[in-house]
């Protein structure tokens, strides 16, 4: 009879979403921490559909109607923490059923080479993995016509997880985003312009599981509507990573009129920045925060000059991660495109950060200067009203159709 036993005819069994954790799979006493945040990231994000979802320390299962599976693709592919994921066929585990699965698989395909992958979990199975493998393939040569095996480059590759109660085929594989689940960091404030460069840099703090808000500073009516709708746009499209965010609307506006009334025009950039980074402290620490999320990269402008960092970072204790600090222009824009925001980014809506650019505007800043400058005027009053007069939004992945408009 075989390895595989006769030919039968294996009913159509149901298909999973199978989830590789990666990263999470490191951690060793804080394991079901990271686990569990996804698990509730995963079901918050697929709560629209019709599914079933189940995990163990190693994997997780999602149930699906084959309907919905390339919406829920779409949205698995943007979850942080999962490194990987595959569409798998679930048999009973004994050889029998696996064998006969996978033929009836192989057999609806077109193809010359093949290459069978086993990871055995389950020891009390008669084989181990390479054994399991040569009898599979074995199995598959006899009974489809003109194929061959090919361990290097083939054209099908097979992979079958031997578990105990159910075993998985699959032969997919989809790359995940990575990183770890939002979530398992606590709370972080980015600076959110209508620029490139700070929803790339919310999108790669999310990617390390920082809860993520933002805070836009307006300047109206040196700033439109518009560029607020562009700022709640890109939110939207960072809420693709994540459940909810929460948008703080700061009014600039009395603060850089008082700026550039009364400061040196050169210093009038660090000036506002420093002005900038007071309120975010305040923010940070009003609404739980922990740390500053930027989209500053060195060299880029005469703000973003390490002399210029040092000197607009003083005002502040709150820790600052700028996760594009070292990356070129082109490499930000990559990622922009990849994760959707540069169309957005680049509509031509002016932020408060573009409308008063001094003609030279100084890159290497002394602090005894600055401090000089911003004293010629009452800057903590204007702050306190920036602060009580924030407009909080709760921005979600629903469309805005007064923005679309705009498109």
């Amino acid at each position: 009879m075989g390895f595989c036993g006769k030919i039968a005819l294996v009913m159509e069994m149901d298909r999973v979403i199978l989830i590789k954790y990666g990263e999470l799979s490191t951690k060793k006493a804080n394991r079901n921490f990271f686990i569990n945040i996804l698990y509730n990231n995963v079901r918050n994000k697929l709560s629209k559909y019709d599914v079933k979802i189940s995990k163990d320390r190693a994997r997780m299962y999602i149930e699906f109607k084959d309907s919905e599976l390339e919406d829920i693709k779409k949205i698995i592919d943007k979850i942080f923490g999962i490194h990987m994921y595959h569409i798998a066929y679930i048999v009973d585990t004994n050889s029998s059923d696996i064998c006969n699965k996978t033929l009836e698989i192989l057999k609806e395909m077109n193809f010359s080479t093949f290459k069978v992958e086993t990871k055995r979990s389950y020891k009390s199975f008669p084989q181990d993995s390479m054994e399991f493998s040569r009898n599979l393939g074995g199995f598959i040569l006899k009974n489809i016509k003109n194929i061959k095996v090919d361990v290097h480059k083939p054209e099908v590759l097979v992979q079958v997880e031997i578990r105990e109660g159910h075993s998985y085929i699959y032969l997919n594989s989809y790359h995940g985003a990575g990183g770890y689940p939002v979530g398992t960091q606590p709370k972080g404030m980015l600076m959110l312009s209508g620029g490139i460069d700070s929803p790339v840099a919310g999108y790669l703090a999310m990617k390390r599981g920082i809860k993520l808000e933002a805070v836009y500073f307006e300047a109206i009516p040196h700033t439109s509507l518009e560029a607020r709708n562009k700022v709640i746009e890109l939110t939207k499209k960072l809420t693709a990573y994540t459940n909810h965010i929460n948008l703080h609307v700061v009014n600039f506006t009395p603060i850089q009129e008082a700026i550039y009334k009364n400061c040196r025009s050169d210093y009038c950039i660090t000036i506002m920045r420093r002005m900038m980074y007071r309120i975010m402290e305040r923010i940070v620490k009003s609404y739980d925060g922990y740390v500053i999320i930027n989209g500053e990269s060195v060299g880029q402008v005469a703000s973003q000059t390490l002399v210029s960092m040092s000197v607009i970072n003083s005002v502040t204790n709150v820790p600052v991660i700028r996760p594009v600090a070292c990356l070129d222009k082109l490499e930000i824009i990559d990622i922009a495109r990849k994760i959707d925001t540069y169309e957005t980014s680049i509509l031509p809506f002016e932020d408060c950060c573009t409308v008063f650019v001094p003609a030279h505007p100084v890159i290497n800043p002394r602090m005894d200067v600055a401090i000089k400058e911003e004293n010629k005027f009452d800057y903590e009053t204007m702050i306190e009203d920036a602060l009580n007069n924030i407009n909080t939004i709760k921005v979600d992945d629903s469309v805005d159709k007064e923005f679309e408009n705009l498109l």
